[in-house]
C-alpha cells in the first residue's frame, strides 16, 4: 500500500516559518510528480508546490512563489516543503500527493493533510 504521512504543521505567527515533511511508503518517488497542496475552509483545494521526481522540475503556485521550497531526501524517501514569511491566507490543511503530472486532477495518491494556522 502506497502511503503519504505528512507532519510538521502547527501554529505560528505571522512572518514566521514553518517545514513540512512528507514520508512516502510502499511506493518509491520514482518518475513521480510530488506535490504540496492546500485546503482552507470554504475554499478550494489549491497547489502549492510540485517537484518532478525524475528531472527535479520545479513548479509554485502564484500566491506562495518566493516564499516557499520544495525540496527532496531520496535517502528518506521524504519530501519536504519550507515555507517562509507565513501570512493569515496560508493557513490551511496542507496535504502531500503523488502524481503523474504536475496537477491537482492528475495525482493518484493522497496523505492525510497536516494543518498549518498562522495568527496575526
Amino acid at each position: 500500500d502506497v502511503q503519504l504521512q505528512a507532519s510538521g504543521g502547527g501554529l505560528v505567527q505571522v512572518g514566521g516559518s514553518l517545514t513540512l515533511s512528507c514520508a512516502a511508503s510502499g511506493v518509491t518517488f520514482g518518475n513521480y510528480y510530488i506535490g504540496w497542496l492546500r485546503q482552507a475552509p470554504g475554499k478550494e483545494r489549491e497547489g502549492v508546490a510540485c517537484l518532478g521526481a525524475r528531472d527535479g522540475d520545479t513548479y509554485y503556485g502564484e500566491p506562495v512563489k518566493r516564499r516557499v521550497a520544495i525540496s527532496r531526501d531520496s535517502a528518506k524517501n521524504t519530501v519536504h516543503l519550507q515555507m517562509n514569511n507565513l501570512k493569515p491566507e496560508d493557513t490551511a490543511v496542507y496535504y502531500c500527493a503523488l502524481g503523474d503530472q504536475p496537477s491537482i486532477a492528475r495525482m493518484n495518491y493522497w496523505g492525510q493533510g497536516t494543518l498549518v494556522t498562522v495568527s496575526s
